[in-house]
């Protein structure tokens, strides 16, 4: 069963970085799309960033372009979103999307970051 596994959270002050990591096992496929979601307090669930390995394509939520990057390796099934000058309206659980070639989509558990003095 294909499982994925989000981590790297935690509490930082604003202005910090952290790297969120996504790990895949038991795939087999490849993988063509690596997205992050978030989901604040209160809120809906929205993108933050989108990596298509093979075209090597790259789009941002307008609030994560210059702070966030996101990679990914597909070889190794694992995908990264860094986080830089992290502010209090980044506080949210992150989620990992995969989708694989076949079309079938998976998600991680979340893991939640928090920005706060």
């Amino acid at each position: 069963q294909v499982q994925l596994v989000e981590s790297g959270g935690g509490l930082v002050q604003p202005g910090q970085s952290l790297t969120l990591s996504c790990t895949v096992s038991q795939l087999t496929w490849d993988i063509i799309d690596m997205t992050w979601y978030r989901q604040g307090p209160g809120k809906e669930r929205e993108l933050v960033a989108t990596l298509l390995p093979r075209p090597g394509y790259i789009k941002y939520a307008e609030f994560a372009e210059g702070r966030f990057t996101i990679s990914g390796d597909n070889a190794k099934k694992v995908a990264y979103l860094k986080m830089d000058n992290l502010k209090p309206e980044d506080t949210a659980v992150y989620y990992c999307k995969i989708e694989v070639i076949i079309g079938t989509t998976y998600w991680g558990q979340g893991i939640q970051v928090n920005v706060s003095n």
